[in-house]
């Protein structure tokens, strides 16, 4: 491969992290004007703020009627611990894995709660598991996008609407650019600074009418933390799904989410961000097509995430060598002011990851990619 020259344009914004992801385009701190700081998150206008988010997400999402919704403390990992604290012990459980995400879940399941029934249904990065080995008899505990390998499921087929178990979805990197088949799903897990690219700390909970009886049926056999606490005298507290938090909220990220929210009502609702993720992809799709030494991690087109997009180096030599080439094409793309936060994530195989989110402009991945020829080169040249 000669060598190439370096382009003239650069992309508006080279914000790319897979998390915090890149905030709505046209953001500025002014959208937290209206912030209620100062004031307490039970106040009613601050309640009525946090209701607002809560309201504003079914809305867009399509959530049924009869599910609840609820900010909680500790992201996206503060959700699914929650649940599966609540949740697991009273039948057998099921634990995929594909990435590092959802082996976390694994071992906090076996080594935390040490659940003697709990079966592991594992697959290397790049590629799902068997979904036909799961039984839905079991509990079901799996990431819907794997943050850290670029693989998500499909679809939700493989979900028996008659199941006996729950279904626990890790949906933090899907939800907002994927379809989410609320039928097939009884918990739904999420944080801010993913699709939306809303601020951390706060995680967001979505239950189904199961995932209640379950609650409000079954008392786990350890004590509850009170950041996880669901339940009181065997009901469920249903002030936590109408804006009660379990505990103090920062005033300044609900509106932030408020604010992502709009601006997804802007460009079209889930219809429109699912539309600017996958254009994204598009993107990423017909430049791996045309230049054989980059590929997606993902095996298949139809598992291949739009949100989180893993790409390796395929005519590197070697695990080492492709990291060394991997992290000098990241360390040069920043550099030059182009793009930050690209390398793939620790735990994974070496590549890049670039985010694909509908907080990221498809014009600007479309700047990005002759820039991505001109880094490899560089690198491949250096190392």
């Amino acid at each position: 491969m000669s060598a190439s020259p370096k382009p003239s344009v650069k992309p508006a914004r080279n914000q790319f992290s897979s998390g915090p992801c890149a905030k709505r385009p046209g953001w500025t701190l002014d959208a937290l004007k209206n912030a209620l700081v100062g004031r307490s998150h039970r106040a009613k206008p601050a309640k009525a703020r946090i209701k607002q988010v809560i309201d504003k997400t079914r809305a867009i999402l399509g959530v049924p009627a009869d599910y609840k919704i609820a900010i909680v403390p500790a992201s996206d990992t503060g959700a699914v611990e929650m649940m599966l604290w609540h949740t697991l012990g009273g039948r057998p459980v099921d634990m995929l894995a594909w990435e590092s995400f959802g082996e976390g879940w694994v071992t906090d399941v076996i080594k935390q709660l040490k659940l003697k029934d709990a079966r592991t249904i594992t697959a290397p990065y790049g590629k799902l598991p068997d979904l036909k080995q799961v039984n839905f008899d079991h509990d079901v505990v799996f990431t819907w996008n794997g943050t850290t390998s670029g693989v998500r499921v499909p679809n939700g087929n493989w979900i028996p609407s008659d199941r006996k178990g729950l279904t626990i979805c890790d949906a933090t990197s899907a939800v907002f650019a994927m379809e989410m088949p609320w039928d097939k799903l009884d918990v739904v897990t999420y944080s801010w600074q993913k699709v939306l690219g809303g601020e951390a700390q706060h995680g967001m909970l979505i239950i189904s009418p199961r995932a209640v009886e379950r609650l409000e049926s079954y008392t786990p056999p350890w004590p509850m933390p009170k950041i996880f606490r669901l339940t009181s005298k065997g009901k469920l507290s249903e002030g936590i799904f109408e804006g009660d938090t379990i505990n103090t909220v920062s005033m300044l990220c609900v509106e932030d989410a408020v604010d992502g929210l709009n601006w997804a009502e802007s460009v079209g609702g889930l219809k429109g961000l699912i539309a600017r993720s996958e254009g994204n992809l598009k993107v990423l799709s017909d430049f791996v097509a045309k230049n054989d030494w980059l590929a997606f991690l993902a095996e298949t087109a139809d598992i291949r995430s739009c949100t989180s997009i893993c790409l390796t180096l395929p005519k590197i030599e070697g695990a080492e060598k492709q990291g060394e080439v991997a992290k000098k094409m990241a360390s040069l793309l920043e550099a030059e002011g182009v793009a930050v936060d690209i390398g793939a994530y620790r735990d994974a195989p070496a590549g890049l990851r670039i985010w694909g989110g509908a907080t990221v402009d498809t014009a600007d991945l479309e700047k990005l990619m002759p820039w991505l020829t001109w880094a490899y080169t560089e690198a491949k040249g250096a190392a």
